[in-house]
């Protein structure tokens, strides 16, 4: 048989047998049924924007969002009843610096992500995003800020799949490509130029900038990350003004990595919406940002997890920047940067563990809840959408078995877990 007619033959074949075999496959995504129903007895209720708790309080659920909450609102005859009066129940937690499509394996890797990035590929990252993305919504995070390191848009891959349905995972504001300077975060080799590509995007003129922000938009990126400092040529004041000019336009927010002083000092200068990192920030630099509404992700690594990033002396700069930054009155977004893998350990466990160094700090228990929650919603512009807990907002609701603002560390214990209605953890 020639090719021609052999090609025709199977080509007839499946049309005929497709519409049986369509009809046996499950269907692609979850099929909309009727809203569920949910009463939560809550004995205890935070509002972490106020700093108060209430007891035994109802909080009726229908679908994906808040119908009502009170002492004496009435159960709908419908709703399934969770029993949490013997818990603390509050808003679901939000990590606004984290990078889900990418883990740093020390045995493999050393300390160095430029060679994971190099060994994984973007279709293993997002599968490991999704094995991420589970974690981090088991340890009470509801919702993620992701800033890049994500191969070729790998996190907008895991994003969509979330939203679908999919997957479980927190509701995600991604970077996509993160925008730098020639190199971005690694040192190249002039026989291997393209090695840190597609994990940045070089952007050394405004037109390179500009082609870099939208190109980010084109391919579903909701946040715009850059890098200010990481080579020995940084963004200047204006550079970074003229990003955040253009971000703003297209309807995003822009987040600066700043590892140097001067690199914070010049995104504080140009009112960046947030700085992450800036441990080497000094008062007047924290002034200015106060000054110019900069919200701080400070990124404040615990001991271990400066350990295990291979920078151990950072630790007591980082919560020195942050108790600093706290006395000045500085807005300030939780973020923990976790992607190194630890035995025994999950991404979201992770992340939890870094209330510990605001702690440290001194910060106190409703400062650090608030920074978790809704200082982080504003940050990333979903406040009118969750964040708390009150009617017609999404229903992100966390449990723990104590109170947090008598104890912050019981955020690392969450035993319950609701993310837009749907139970996720039930212990």
């Amino acid at each position: 048989m020639c090719p021609r007619i052999r090609s025709v033959c199977f080509l007839t074949i499946a049309i005929f047998f497709l519409p049986i075999v369509a009809t046996r496959l499950p269907a692609q995504y979850p099929q909309p049924g009727p809203e569920r129903v949910y009463a939560i007895k809550a004995g205890k209720l935070v509002d972490p924007e106020k700093g108060t708790t209430e007891a035994n309080q109802i909080i009726v659920v229908r679908g994906k969002k808040i119908e009502a909450v009170g002492a004496s609102v009435p159960i709908p005859s419908d709703a399934k009843v969770i029993d949490l009066t013997k818990s603390t129940v509050l808003p679901g937690l939000f990590d606004a610096h984290t990078h889900l499509c990418m883990t740093l394996k020390k045995e493999r890797d050393g300390n160095s992500y430029f060679i994971t990035t190099l060994l994984d590929p973007t279709p293993y990252r997002a599968i490991e995003g999704v094995a991420n993305a589970r974690d981090m919504l088991a340890a009470g995070f509801t919702t993620v800020r992701d800033v890049g390191n994500a191969g070729n848009y790998a996190d907008t891959a895991l994003r969509e799949a979330i939203e679908r349905g999919l997957v479980p995972g927190p509701t995600m504001i991604n970077a996509g490509r993160i925008i730098a300077p020639y190199g971005g975060q690694f040192h190249l080799q002039p026989e291997k130029r393209d090695l840190a590509t597609p994990e940045y995007a070089f952007a050394d003129t405004h037109d390179e900038m500009i082609k870099a922000i939208r190109e980010n938009i084109h391919y579903g990126a909701t946040v715009i990350k850059i890098v200010v400092d990481d080579q020995k040529y940084m963004y200047n004041s204006d550079d970074i003004r003229f990003m955040v000019e253009e971000a703003h336009r297209d309807g995003l927010k822009l987040a600066a990595h700043c590892w140097t002083r001067a690199g914070a000092h010049n995104a504080a200068e140009a009112g960046v919406d947030s700085i992450e990192h800036g441990h080497m920030m000094t008062n007047e630099d924290l002034q200015l940002a106060k000054k110019n509404h900069v919200v701080l992700v400070g990124t404040d690594f615990t001991e271990s997890a400066a350990r295990e990033g291979g920078f151990p002396d950072l630790h007591r700069v980082f919560v020195d920047r942050l108790k600093r930054a706290y006395q000045i009155g500085v807005t300030m977004a939780f973020g923990s940067d976790a992607f190194v893998y630890v035995p025994g350990e999950t991404r979201g466990t992770q992340a939890a563990e870094y209330v510990d160094s605001w702690v440290e700090a001194g910060v106190p228990a409703k400062d650090t809840l608030r920074a978790m929650t809704m200082n982080a919603a504003r940050l990333l512009g979903v406040d009118a959408e969750r964040g708390a807990i009150r009617p017609g907002l999404a229903a992100d609701i966390i449990a723990t078995p104590e109170n947090p603002l008598d104890n912050i560390q019981t955020v690392r214990k969450v035993s319950f877990v609701m993310k837009e209605g749907s139970v996720f953890k039930n212990e």
